[in-house]
């Protein structure tokens, strides 16, 4: 007899945890670029290594890590493990607009064949890739 399965209480992701090369770089892309907000911001000397606590619009929250000499992204091939960080938009061309007019290179919009909704992709300076998918409302 099988037994009665519980559904696992998760509610929504908590947090997305990056890890750059190039603190800086990525700290200014993540707060002029993207419109993240700082919630806390930490240096650890034992580590030589940032920790940034941000909140992207929507309330996402994201953490930006730097460690000295970390290894290159692997991506092309795609390799295993997280894909990239995907991003709702109710207006898609805005925000690519947006993103171009402060410096960003998103790809050009596409539609995906199994959903028919638009998106597109850009990186973060480390490489890491950004989908922004477009939502209704």
């Amino acid at each position: 007899m099988e037994a009665c399965r519980v559904p696992l209480p998760l509610s929504r992701v908590h947090h997305v945890a990056l890890i750059t090369a190039d603190y800086p770089r990525a700290r200014r892309f993540y707060l002029e670029v993207m419109d993240a907000e700082i919630l806390a911001e930490t240096y650890r000397e034992a580590r030589d290594s940032h920790k940034l606590d941000l909140r992207l619009p929507g309330g996402i929250r994201l953490e930006l890590f730097s460690f000295p000499s970390p290894p290159p992204r692997p991506s092309h091939p795609e390799a295993c493990g997280l894909r990239h960080l995907a991003l709702a938009t109710p207006d898609l061309d805005g925000c690519v607009a947006t993103l171009e007019a402060r410096g960003a290179r998103p790809e050009p919009i596409r539609v995906d064949e199994l959903t028919g909704a638009r998106f597109t992709f850009l990186a973060d300076p480390d490489g890491t890739p950004i989908e922004l998918y477009e939502v209704e409302g």
